[in-house]
């Protein structure tokens, strides 16, 4: 395992819908889907593989939340997710409920 994937693991957290609401507004969260693991997504962006994260994004796998995401979850604020800060992003995967 690469010493950047052990990295990225130490910062893999929870947070709440409310917690993610001020990084949503610089415009820096950026929603992966279940079928991806997030750590894989930290570690292709982290090294640069625009292959993979550019072929996530075609899939629409890798995306910014829609305003109706953004809707639905405002609806919920103790919406949790799986997050992963990659500076300036928060990589975010929804935890079903």
């Amino acid at each position: 395992m690469s010493d950047l994937r052990d990295e990225l693991r130490e910062t893999l957290d929870e947070a709440e819908w409310e917690w993610l609401i001020p990084h949503v507004q610089r415009d820096a969260v950026i929603l992966v889907s279940q079928d991806l693991d997030l750590l894989d997504v930290g570690e292709a962006i982290a090294s640069d593989n625009i292959s993979s994260v550019q072929q996530w994004i075609d899939e629409q796998l890798l995306a910014k939340p829609s305003v109706i995401q953004m809707g639905e979850w405002n609806s919920d604020r103790q919406k949790r997710f799986n997050t992963l800060i990659l500076q300036p992003y928060v990589l975010v995967q929804e935890i079903a409920a």
